[in-house]
């Protein structure tokens, strides 16, 4: 498993990651899937992103930005998504790992997750495992189609 910044020629499949997680509707907040048109301008916006390729085929991906802006700038705020069929393979914690170097990089002094769905387990446990630091839980904060779930919010101090 390698970790790189994405190309141009990578787009294709980031869309189609990215839609998958969308439509699982159980990590995202987006209701709308990106169209080809959107997914360029998407990811070009980002401070970064970059891919997990396992044997050549991109699996996984994420996106870091500023968290807020101005006096708040600094802290930076991620997206991570992984193919559905390689999902437990630890594209995840490959792609979090290499978040955090980029981050520091691009000079964000800490990471922030507004909205990390409670019951996303595998998720958190890599969070955890990372040591991210848990700051508390928003009750009912994520709206599932049939019910609300809470969210939990993490910061990592890089």
């Amino acid at each position: 498993m390698i970790v790189r910044y994405y190309r141009a020629d990578d787009v294709p499949v980031m869309r189609v990651i990215w839609n998958q997680v969308v439509e699982d509707g159980i990590a995202f907040p987006q209701l709308d899937c990106l169209t080809e048109e959107e997914a360029e301008a998407f990811f070009a916006e980002q401070t970064c992103c970059a891919v997990a390729e396992q044997d050549g085929k991109v699996v996984g991906l994420y996106i870091l930005h500023p968290n807020n802006i101005g006096r708040c700038g600094h802290i930076g705020n991620a997206s991570y998504a992984v193919e559905r069929s390689c999902r437990g393979m630890g594209a995840g914690e490959a792609l979090v790992s290499h978040c955090l170097t980029a981050a520091k990089e691009k000079g964000f002094r800490l990471i922030q997750f507004n909205a990390v769905v409670k019951t996303n387990a595998p998720a958190r446990h890599i969070y955890e495992k990372l040591g991210f630091v848990t700051l508390g839980t928003i009750p009912g904060g994520f709206r599932m189609d049939d019910r609300y779930e809470d969210i939990v919010l993490y910061y990592y101090e890089l």
